[in-house]
């Protein structure tokens, strides 16, 4: 099987919808989930919190393999120059083909482009191949709150980490 091409990164639109939400339920993981995992009937991926401006899509090969979410932080004027990545997920077929690592870039160009000034997130301490990912990305852990999840019956830090743009 020839390999697939460099992941293309786009906005997204309405007719992405079912695809985004495969991947999305796809990609559920207690190592990143803090909700429970989707079960039928599925809503609709976008909704009036979640709307197609707030995403970027990866494709390889024509095909909708992954998303990143950014969004502003709070709708407050004091930290309008924050973005912050809420949400990123990548079919585990693609993974090892820079898709990740294409969204986070994307989201970070995407950051500047808007004029904002900084891109942070939230991620659980226990992902590490996200923490790394987001570290080889320039992001720092700028706090943790230990033990903020309780997941699977185990006690989980949420770590903010962020980085100017």
């Amino acid at each position: 099987m020839p390999e697939p091409s460099a992941p293309r990164i786009r906005a997204a639109s309405p007719a992405d919808d079912a695809a985004l939400g495969l991947v999305d339920r796809l990609t559920w993981s207690p190592l990143h989930a803090v909700m429970p995992e989707p079960q039928p009937p599925y809503d609709s991926f976008f909704d009036e919190r979640h709307p197609p401006g707030d995403f970027l899509v990866a494709e390889l090969d024509g095909r909708v393999v992954g998303y990143v979410r950014l969004v502003p932080p709070t709708p407050l004027a004091a930290n309008a120059h924050v973005r912050q990545i809420q949400g990123l997920a990548v079919l585990d077929e693609a993974r090892g083909h820079g898709v990740g690592r294409a969204l986070v870039r994307a989201a970070v160009e995407e950051t500047r482009r808007q004029g904002a000034r900084r891109v942070t997130l939230r991620v659980l301490g226990h992902n590490t191949p996200a923490r790394r990912l987001y570290e080889a990305e320039g992001f720092t852990v700028e706090g943790v709150l230990p033990e903020e999840f309780l997941l699977d019956g185990a006690y989980v830090d949420d770590v903010f980490m962020g980085r100017p743009v």
